[in-house]
């Protein structure tokens, strides 16, 4: 078993959250300077718990894409898509305006 996680400051938590972008409060960084040693021996003792025999991966089980021809297909000529839309404008949909845009 490694040797327990010590020396973790307030200072080094608050680096820690600036790194990951969390805002805590004052209070959240002092329970978290407590308890920040604890959570990574419990991080340490499950990095030991598989041997050198089991390989590292990413799910448990095998994950296989399954991918089908790329085929090309006839497809809607734009008539044909924009015959149902409110308007359009170029050969593409024409939407209302938002947010200020002139």
């Amino acid at each position: 078993m490694s040797e327990p996680v010590t020396g973790i400051s307030r200072d080094d938590v608050v680096h820690l959250a600036g790194l990951a972008r969390i805002d805590l409060s004052e209070a959240e960084l002092d329970h978290l300077a407590a308890e920040l040693p604890a959570i990574l021996d419990h991080v340490a003792s499950v990095q030991q718990a598989a041997g050198d025999d089991v390989p590292a991966m990413s799910h448990p089980v095998p994950v296989d894409n399954v991918f089908r021809e790329d085929v090309v297909r006839p497809s809607l000529a734009p008539e044909e898509a924009l015959a149902a839309a409110p308007a359009s404008d170029q050969q593409r949909f024409l939407v209302p305006k938002i947010l200020g845009e002139d």
